[in-house]
């Protein structure tokens, strides 16, 4: 009988020994709580960040297509002012063959001439002051495809940053090194500033 108690007071032992031990380690490794709690927190910066990005993506691609559509319009005013400068063109060598050639024609279809080339020649001003107008949508249009394209650019960077400090936060979980939760959230720091920069500062 003496022999089981002592072998039930060395169990008891054992297993106070074994909860003290697993007390100590759970207080050794609290941290981890904190580093878990850090990537969750980064990954939601990262979508944040990611979002933000294909936002930036589509609008990028929706400003192209505005300036392709406007240089399309562009192009057609331009033919069409061409198109008036070649009637005008006929017009004023029919005139000039009038005046100064062997056939000389009524004042009435002479004025009506100069009235035609006259006209031409108001048209294609106003034709010209459109296809301009189109240009300068299309040129408005490419900047912001540009600012776009660099802000997006800017956003990838913070994204990288993020998935780089989530994945030295996993790594930290697993070999249980504290310096490692360090650099993975120095490296948050640094997307979150990145990301800050293009939300407020541009």
């Amino acid at each position: 009988m003496s022999t089981d108690l002592n072998e039930l007071n060395a169990l008891v032992a054992a297993l106070k020994a074994d909860q003290l031990a697993q007390k100590e380690k759970e207080k050794r490794d609290a941290w981890t709580k904190y580093v878990s709690l850090s990537m969750i927190c980064l990954a939601v910066l990262a979508a944040i960040a990611t979002q933000r990005g294909a936002g930036y993506s589509s609008a990028v691609m929706k400003q192209l297509n505005e300036a392709t559509f406007n240089q399309a319009e562009a192009s057609d005013q331009w033919a069409f002012y061409q198109a008036k400068g070649i009637k005008q063109s006929i017009y004023e060598l029919e005139r000039d063959r009038a005046t100064t050639g062997s056939a000389i024609l009524e004042p009435k279809v002479l004025a009506g001439i100069t009235a035609k080339v006259d006209r031409y020649d108001a048209e294609k001003k106003d034709i010209a002051k459109g296809a301009k107008a189109f240009e300068a949508k299309r040129d408005a249009a490419r900047e912001l495809s540009s600012y776009a394209a660099e802000r997006g650019r800017e956003m990838g960077l913070a994204t990288t940053f993020f998935q780089i400090a989530i994945a030295l936060g996993g790594v930290c979980l697993v070999v249980k090194k504290r310096w490692l939760w360090y650099v993975s959230m120095g490296t948050g720091v640094l997307a979150t500033l990145q990301m800050f920069k293009i939300f407020f500062l541009k």
